[in-house]
């Protein structure tokens, strides 16, 4: 009796083990047969992982976090190649925790090798060097310059200033010698969370200190010879009407310098900003052009076309012509991308191979990822790349291909076909581009797939192919009546822009998008997009869930700039209020974008809650029944020792650009120049009482690294 008792645990237990071992194997074994089915997408994850590595070094905040994603890359490796890399599932897991590994070390060594000295205090100094590289902004009336001092004046290798645009009469060329008395300041970080990083910008540019001139500029030992994109430009504005000129000048050379502040505003609103930068759009339709004339050239030979390999030659020639433009529109990180992602198009071309896949897409981004790893954080890069894997994605299907697939049918029907395609295509790009965008930059066009509809066979076969024949044909004279028909199409550009903008509801406003909903999106999509089969349906599981994320997030109820000058706070109604009145457009527009407001701010002397006077305003905020008392001071003056300490002891949230005595208090909340040195810019909720700050308590990237020891 007691040997049995002694034996049926064992037995149990045996068989427990058994069974569980069974059930891996039998998952095991699915999954495998899953991966093999899958087999031609799994490449495409490649670039993803690499991705997510580099992604991973900026969105965590501590050397310990990152040695934590090495460390994770490694033993994702390790596992595969315990699995064995004959299987599906191990090899997928060995590649992927490698690729993983390298894109956090990638990115880590890049940012330590831009190390470069930072300016670590405001100052005024007579900067003496040598011109890198200038920028007109008409719009803006004022040209951007980037200078290299010289040595002896203690300042970092790269310094840009702004300079007024009547204090040049040209626009200086690379290697002049430049002297001006200027305010420097360090590169400033985001004035908000989740607003736009210059200083992360600049460290990866070799930015140390950025400023505006004081005194006259002082040019000397300048060329004065303008190059081909300056006189493209100077030619083009005096060709077509001054309220054209800045689109094409942009379409042609890539200065959206000249283009207004309303009809950029405009663009953005309407989903059109796109056509504004050089990228995919026009290097395409450059190096299409180049490709289709020279192969339909060459083929009028009838010796060519039996003894030259007509494809190939069509080929580099457009891959000549696309380097050339990339060049003339100034080589700019997203021009670059869409360059070389139309060479390996071409390569594909002339191997026989089909134009455009999506291991094409992911080959062209792998290459970016490795030369610039920073670039994946930016928007352009994102949305470049989820717009043309959407598309492309959306054209493999057999769904689609079998909807969009020619065939023989009459003229009507052909062109409804068309038609519909274009707006399936754009519909399903603005969802691919919306959460980007609504993180990013808080709004996202809801009309952009029925503007774009319009506008980009508008800009692709009517104002790009009427310029370029303008050119080409002003040697001969011949060139207004096409300057005329392009001006005349960028007009109804702009007007379709304004118009589009003006309807109700044309932009979605966000004020928060938590980054792990972000990244939630992200890897729906991706998984939406890069499966085949049913599978590829589980990835609506991670975007509800981001969506759920989004919902749920608290919307903030103040907002205060990294400096403390400037606040803005919400009423019960939704309506927002700034606390100067004399608050310029920029600061306006950063805080509303933030509140995802789409209207002006209001002066917060006129709100019916706040009390306000020339030194300072009290507001009272109730949220979930709770009520909050806010002191902002925004007076630079002296105060009253006594009132001040009394309103201070009054106050639940206390907010203030200049140093307090020590007597003056706030009950829950205190934030100074002290805090804010630690915080950067916040967002505040009152329902519970929580911050969003731009700074984390410790943060080891190097540019942030650089100011909290300054």
């Amino acid at each position: 009796m007691a040997s049995n008792a002694g034996v049926a645990p064992s037995t149990g237990f045996g068989a427990l083990q058994t069974r569980a071992i069974g059930y891996a194997r039998q998952r095991f074994i699915q999954l495998e047969i899953g991966l093999e089915a899958q087999a031609e997408m799994l490449p495409l994850w490649l670039p993803i992982a690499f991705g997510a590595g580099i992604a991973a070094w900026f969105a965590l905040p501590t050397r310990e976090s990152w040695a934590w994603v090495l460390g994770a890359g490694g033993g994702l490796a390790l596992l595969g190649l315990l699995l064995g890399l004959r299987h599906r599932t191990g090899l997928a897991l060995f590649v992927g925790g490698v690729a993983l590994t390298l894109g956090c070390a990638h990115i880590w060594h890049r940012a330590e090798r831009m190390a470069g000295p930072s300016l670590s205090r405001p100052m005024i100094v007579d900067l003496r060097g040598t011109l890198i590289s200038s920028e007109q902004q008409v719009a803006r009336e004022k040209w951007r310059l980037i200078v290299a001092p010289d040595a002896g004046q203690g300042l970092p290798a790269r310094v840009r200033i702004s300079v007024p645009l009547e204090a040049l009469d040209h626009l200086p060329a690379p290697g002049a010698r430049v002297a001006v008395r200027a305010r420097l300041t360090p590169p400033p970080a985001a004035a908000l969370p989740g607003g736009y990083d210059f200083q992360r910008q600049a460290w990866f540019q070799g930015i140390g200190a950025v400023g505006k001139a004081i005194g006259p500029v002082a040019i000397t030992q300048d060329r004065h010879t303008p190059g081909l994109r300056d006189r493209l430009s100077a030619h083009i504005a005096r060709h077509v009407p001054e309220a054209a000129s800045g689109v094409a000048i942009a379409l042609v050379t890539g200065d959206v310098g000249r283009i207004s502040v309303d009809d950029q505003q405009a663009m953005r609103t309407s989903g059109l900003a796109h056509l504004l930068s050089v990228s995919g759009l026009h290097l395409s339709a450059v190096v299409g052009a180049v490709f289709f004339l020279t192969l339909r050239l060459l083929a009028l030979s009838p010796a060519l076309a039996l003894r030259v390999p007509l494809l190939l030659v069509a080929a580099f020639t457009a891959a000549c012509a696309g380097i050339g433009y990339t060049l003339l529109t100034g080589a700019q990180v997203p021009t670059v991308r869409s360059c070389i992602a139309a060479i390996l198009v071409l390569i594909g071309l002339a191997l026989g191979r089909e134009a455009l896949t999506l291991r094409l897409v992911a080959a062209g981004a792998l290459v970016v990822m490795l030369i610039w790893p920073e670039a994946v954080i930016g928007p352009s890069f994102q949305l470049s790349f989820a717009a043309i894997t959407a598309i492309v994605a959306l054209h493999d299907s057999p769904l689609a291909a079998k909807w969009l697939a020619a065939r023989e049918e009459g003229a009507w029907a052909r062109l409804t076909r068309s038609i519909f395609g274009l707006l399936l295509t754009g519909l399903v790009v603005e969802l691919a581009l919306a959460p980007i965008a609504l993180f990013h930059f808080h709004k996202a066009g809801v009309y952009g797939a029925l503007a774009n509809l319009v506008a980009i066979p508008l800009t692709t076969f009517i104002i790009m192919p009427a310029e370029a024949l303008a050119l080409l044909l002003d040697g001969l004279g011949l060139g207004a009546p096409f300057w005329w028909i392009a001006a005349k199409a960028i007009a109804a550009l702009l007007a379709l822009a304004h118009k589009v903008a003006t309807w109700p509801g044309a932009s979605a406003l966000l004020s928060d998008m938590p980054v792990a909903a972000f990244g939630l999106f992200l890897l729906g999509g991706l998984w939406v997009l890069l499966w085949r089969g049913s599978v590829r349906w589980l990835g609506v599981l991670p975007l509800v869930l981001a969506a759920l994320i989004t919902a749920l997030a608290p919307a903030p109820d103040v907002l205060v700039t990294g400096d403390g000058r400037h606040m803005a706070v919400r009423d019960a109604g939704g309506q927002w209020f700034i606390l100067r009145p004399r608050a310029g457009d920029f600061v306006r527009q950063a805080l509303a974008e933030r509140a995802g407001f789409g209207e002006d701010l209001a002066d917060l002397d006129g709100a019916r809650a706040a009390r306000c006077s020339a030194d300072a305003c009290f507001v009272r905020m109730t949220r979930g029944g709770q009520s909050w008392l806010i002191l902002a001071i925004r007076s630079p003056y002296r105060m009253r020792w006594a009132d001040l300490v009394t309103a201070c002891a009054q106050a639940d949230i206390l907010i203030s650009a200049r140093r307090l005595p020590r007597a003056c208090r706030a009950k829950t909340l205190q934030i100074d120049p002290a805090y804010l040195k630690k915080t950067g810019g916040l967002a505040i909720s009152l329902a519970p009482l929580s911050l969003t700050s731009v700074r984390a308590p410790r943060d080891d990237h190097p540019w942030m690294a650089t100011a909290q020891a300054d």
